[in-house]
């Protein structure tokens, strides 16, 4: 018998020296870190949104590329952010919502450990922007590892905080290749959002993809919590939902309160949704979800599963939330108690309500039934001349269609997006959902308001609402007309006239349930108005009537105190009693007017309203604030035109080393051009926008809201300038 050497690996090699014990480097430590807390993208959204909801925000907007990988944006309307604070606020273990580990047990906000911005930026590059109440300005920072890279910059802010995080995992390899997937993450991102929605009904959410023309998740605040299931979910979930409601007060026992809704025996599904939030923590519970699908197996057939809303509330004394690297999951005192009284509840509602059951209709085709309803069946059945007759003529074959974002000429210069999720039934919903949403359709209870809706249908004009519904967006032509395609017909359409009218509609149907525009700071009216006043005779060097002005600006100030509670009430309009402006209305979701034309505004609403005519102060007021939100162009000129002359500075060195003049005679003298960077870059940046909401916001509203006038076709707004078969003729003379 042979016997071989043991190896050095060999169990029976002679025992080496132990390895020897290191203390790992402080970044090693914190990636390792960041990999167990933002896990994939949707763990960075759900870690920020939970630190809005702890700022007391009521507005909530996300905004995604590539599945996060590329971008998370999340911007609220909280408290912000204090300046003395940014440079500890992405340090580990830094926070605002405990001191003591006592303070745990009492815990009531969504975050405690001060880990979660830490981890962001240890595995991506996260900028902040933050404001809070009183500032004149916003900051901006960056950070990286940690800590600043720069001290914090002052910038233009709205009311809140911004958090970006770019280049997700940007140093993770191994975990970058893993979330390739950019649809199954975006995916579970909408539907962490859309949990939210439904259980802060107070707080209104947004998410979209980066670039989208509508949100996938738009939920707007309500006191009903079917309401917002039915914004977001759809009214296929909503209507088949049953109260659920018990609770227990034993000292011995368990103590807490349950509320939420389950479906009923109606409702077919063939995956278990369940939103619990226990102490309006987001978590997940496995045993209580298995208890519950134990109930409806004896309900329900095999294929289908139930849809779940609970809430539960205990004493923070018998919660655990320190359990889980993300705090999906919580500990709970008599967690089995808890259960089983739910499920016997949930029993006992689900059989109670189990009398009858409807079942849907499945209806046919009626193509299916037809002998040519298959490719194969038409080509053998019908005659060889039918697909020749079929087949649409040269002259009237289009590129664009209104639904296909590859008809927009943007659409050539970049990747065209995935559409995966189009697919995705329950995204479908949602964006029914959101279309109801944008429409709203409240019955008018003012007489004069009907009639100026009544008048807005009458008015309509048929073929240019056939145009509308179905154009497709291909650019702008200049700064005032943009090139549309409806069929074979191109078309110039004036879009300062279509924002009005669109906005003048909007008023109408969202009369007396507009959302909020909160203004950072509150305004002097009586000093807007006077702004107005002044810059109409702002080429005037007469100032005799600066005492003129000053009464005219106090009047109308006076006035519009008078109508305030019938503006904030009617209009969106807030105008407190010392005569400060603080709230202006939404009038298209994701549009904010241009704030440099308020004092106007202002003027017009003290000027020329004829407050006595009901009607006919509705109209004005309408039509002042459809003007006011109206896509104008920004009164900088546009750089990239003629305008850009208007941002140069001649500067000429004509005097010598002693100061002395010198005469031109003399010395030839060098001109340059000087440009002022910073005029230059707050022109570009708002011609861009505007582009931006006029092709993403103005258009996408166009189709769903505008009742297009007569006057339209007659007044220059749309006007036709190419047809396609009007071409072909020309060519074939040719």
């Amino acid at each position: 018998m042979e016997f071989e050497l043991d190896s050095p690996s060999s169990p029976l090699a002679a025992p080496q020296e132990p390895p020897q014990i290191r203390r790992l480097e402080e970044c090693v430590v914190n990636r390792i870190a960041a990999g167990e807390v933002i896990q994939r993208p949707v763990s960075a959204v759900k870690e920020l949104v939970e630190n809005s909801l702890d700022a007391h925000s009521t507005s909530i907007n996300v905004v995604v590329k590539d599945g996060g990988l590329k971008l998370i944006q999340v911007s609220d309307d909280g408290h912000g952010i204090r300046f003395e604070d940014l440079p500890i606020l992405c340090e580990r273990h830094t926070t605002s919502k405990l001191s003591t580990y006592e303070d745990l047990q009492t815990i009531k906000s969504m975050g405690f450990r001060g880990e979660a911005l830490a981890s962001m930026t240890h595995v991506a590059h996260v900028t902040v922007t933050t404001i809070t109440k009183g500032q004149l300005h916003g900051y901006r920072v960056s950070y990286k590892d940690g800590v600043m890279e720069h001290q914090p910059k002052a910038c233009a802010a709205v009311k809140g905080t911004q958090i970006m995080v770019e280049n997700l995992f940007y140093n993770m390899v191994a975990r970058k290749k893993t979330l390739q997937s950019t649809v199954d993450d975006y995916s579970k991102i909408v539907d962490v959002i859309s949990r939210f929605a439904i259980h802060h009904t107070t707080v209104s959410f947004s998410c979209r993809k980066h670039g989208a023309v509508r949100a996938d998740v738009h939920s707007v605040a309500t006191s009903s919590r079917l309401d917002a299931i039915r914004s977001v979910y759809g009214p296929s979930v909503s209507c088949n939902l049953i109260k659920l409601e018990t609770s227990d007060s034993d000292p011995v026992g368990s103590i807490f309160s349950m509320d939420g809704f389950i479906s009923s025996s109606n409702y077919m599904a063939k995956k278990t949704t369940m939103v619990l939030f226990i102490n309006d923590r987001l978590v997940e519970c496995t045993a209580l979800k298995r208890a519950l699908e134990i109930v409806y197996a004896a309900t329900l057939p095999k294929a289908s599963k139930p849809f779940i809303y609970m809430s539960i509330q205990l004493p923070p004394e018998h919660v655990d939330v320190n359990v889980h690297p993300t705090k999906r999951e919580v500990s709970l005192l008599n967690q089995e108690r808890i259960i089983e009284k739910i499920q016997s509840v949930a029993e006992s509602k689900l059989r109670s309500s189990n009398t009858s059951r409807v079942f849907a209709e499945q209806t046919l085709d009626p193509s299916q039934l037809s002998p040519f309803s298959s490719s194969k069946d038409s080509q053998t059945d019908s005659p060889p001349t039918a697909s020749k007759s079929q087949k649409t003529p040269v002259n009237k074959i289009v590129r664009t269609d209104a639904m296909d974002p590859a008809g927009r000429l943007d659409a050539y210069l970049k990747a065209k997006p995935l559409e995966g999720l189009e697919r995705n039934p329950s995204l479908t919903a949602v964006r029914s959902a959101v279309r109801l949403r944008r429409n709203p359709k409240e019955t008018a209870d003012l007489t004069s308001l009907q009639e100026l809706i009544d008048d807005v249908e009458r008015n309509c004009h048929s073929d240019l609402l056939d145009v509308v519904r179905h154009c497709t967006f291909i650019g702008m032509a200049d700064e005032i007309l943009a090139l549309l395609q409806h069929g074979t017909h191109l078309y110039l359409a004036n879009v300062v006239n279509l924002s009005k009218e669109i906005m003048y509609q909007q008023v109408l149907r969202r009369f007396a349930h507009f959302n909020a525009i909160q203004l950072s700071e509150p305004a002097p009216v009586s000093d807007l108005i006077m702004l107005a006043l002044q810059e109409e005779d702002l080429n005037s060097e007469s100032t005799d009537g600066d005492e003129l002005k000053q009464n005219i600006a106090k009047l109308n100030s006076e006035l519009l105190k008078e109508k305030m509670e019938m503006l904030e009430e009617y209009f969106g309009i807030s105008i407190n009693s010392e005569g400060y402006l603080s709230m202006l209305p939404v009038i298209l979701d994701q549009h904010t007017p241009d704030m440099d034309r308020i004092p106007d505004f202002l003027l017009t609403l003290g000027n020329d309203i004829e407050w006595l005519d009901e009607k006919n102060c509705f109209q004005g007021i309408a039509a002042a604030i459809a003007n006011f939100y109206a896509m104008h162009p920004p009164l900088l000129p546009n750089p990239s035109g003629d305008g850009m002359h208007f941002y140069k500075r001649k500067a000429t060195d004509n005097r010598d080393d002693e100061g002395n003049t010198i005469e031109k005679a003399d010395i030839q003298v060098e001109e340059k051009d000087e440009i002022d960077n910073d005029l230059l870059s707050e022109a570009e940046t708002a011609w861009a926008q505007r582009e931006w909401s006029i092709q993403h916001v103005l258009f996408p509203s166009m189709r769903l809201f505008l009742k297009p006038p007569a006057s339209m076709a007659t007044n220059g707004t749309f006007v036709k300038v190419a047809s396609l078969e009007k071409l072909y003729k020309v060519f074939e003379r040719c």
